[in-house]
């Protein structure tokens, strides 16, 4: 444990900030799970709709910092042609 006070503080907002961003990671991968569900169940809208969350979602990682650009880059476009199929 760190003795300087200011390093205190320093690891409880890392903390914070490191549960705050599994969150958010979390409710994305939820979020590209729920496309491939309904792609797998061949719902057109729903895909679609899905594939909007998922696109701001990722976005939002990515100003966060959360995720690297080329992680959604790859995504998005695994996601738009998954979705693609249905069409």
């Amino acid at each position: 444990m760190a003795n300087i006070k200011q390093q205190v503080k320093r690891i409880r907002t890392n903390e914070a900030a490191r549960q705050a961003n599994m969150a958010f990671k979390s409710s994305l991968k939820t979020a590209m799970k729920a496309v491939y569900a309904a792609v797998a169940a061949k719902d057109v809208e729903k895909a679609t709709l899905a594939l909007s969350v998922a696109y701001k979602k990722l976005d939002k990682a990515q100003a966060k910092g959360i995720v690297h650009k080329n992680y959604v880059a790859r995504h998005k476009s695994e996601l738009a042609t998954a979705v693609n199929t249905l069409k």
